[in-house]
C-alpha cells in the first residue's frame, strides 16, 4: 500500500514516506500503529517501535502526529464512528427488525475480517484513552448497545424475534464477533464467506420466533 524513497540534501540522506494516491502519510502511520498496538499492546508499544515499523526516524513521525495517544484516539474513534454511521443507515431502512440485525451482524463480521487490526485495537485498547475521550467513548459504547437492544425489542414486539433478553443477545453478538480473532490466528480455517454464513445461521436463525 505504500513504499519508501530516499531523498538527499547536502548533508545527509533520510527516509521519507511515499504513499499511494488515496493514502496520506498519516494514514500510513495510523495503519502501522494499529498493527503495532495489536501485536505489542498500546502500553508496551513505543514511538521508536512505530518509527522502525514505518521506516523513518522517530523525530519524523512528529511531523504528522503529536503523540502516541493521538494515534489511539484516531484509531478508536474512526472505527466507532464508522459503526455508528452504519447503524444509522440500517435503522432508517424499512425492513423487519430481524433483517436489520442480520445486516448489522454482517457488517460487524466484515469489518473484523477485512479491517482486523483497527477493529481489534478499538475493541481492546480503548481503556487507555484519557478523559474526556475515555468518558466519551464509554458513553458511545453504551448508547450503541442500547440501540441494538432496541431493534431486538422491536422485533420481539412484532413477533419476529423470540422472547429473549435483548441486552444478553447484544452481548452474545458482540462477543461472537470479537472471537473472530481466533479465526485470524488459526492456520487451518474456513473461508471468510463460510465464517460469515455460519455465524449468521447460528446467531440470526437462533433469534427467529417460532412460527
Amino acid at each position: 500500500m505504500y513504499k519508501f524513497v530516499l531523498t538527499s540534501n547536502k548533508s545527509h540522506t533520510m527516509a521519507r514516506i511515499k504513499t499511494e494516491k488515496n493514502l496520506s502519510r498519516k494514514d500510513v502511520i495510523v495503519s502501522k500503529a494499529a498493527t503495532l498496538f495489536r501485536e505489542k499492546g498500546y502500553k508496551a508499544a513505543s514511538m521508536r517501535d512505530l518509527a522502525e515499523a514505518v521506516g523513518v526516524e522517530a523525530a519524523s513521525l512528529y511531523n504528522h502526529i503529536k503523540s502516541k495517544s493521538e494515534l489511539l484516539h484516531e484509531l478508536v474513534f474512526s472505527v466507532a464512528n464508522k459503526f455508528v454511521l452504519k447503524l444509522d443507515e440500517i435503522e432508517s431502512e424499512s425492513i423487519p427488525s430481524l433483517k436489520k440485525m442480520e445486516k448489522i451482524l454482517r457488517f460487524h463480521i466484515s469489518e473484523m475480517i477485512h479491517h482486523y487490526e483497527e477493529v481489534y485495537v478499538s475493541d481492546r485498547e480503548w481503556k487507555h484513552l484519557s478523559d474526556p475521550y475515555l468518558s466519551n467513548y464509554q458513553n458511545q459504547r453504551r448508547v450503541y448497545r442500547k440501540r441494538l437492544a432496541a431493534i431486538i425489542e422491536e422485533g420481539i414486539r412484532n413477533k419476529e424475534i423470540k422472547a429473549i433478553d435483548a441486552p444478553t443477545v447484544v452481548l452474545i453478538f458482540l462477543h461472537a464477533v470479537s472471537g473472530i480473532e481466533s479465526w485470524h490466528r488459526s492456520t487451518k480455517k474456513i473461508s471468510a464467506e463460510e465464517l460469515e454464513q455460519n455465524m449468521v445461521a447460528i446467531l440470526i436463525d437462533g433469534l427467529k420466533a417460532n412460527s
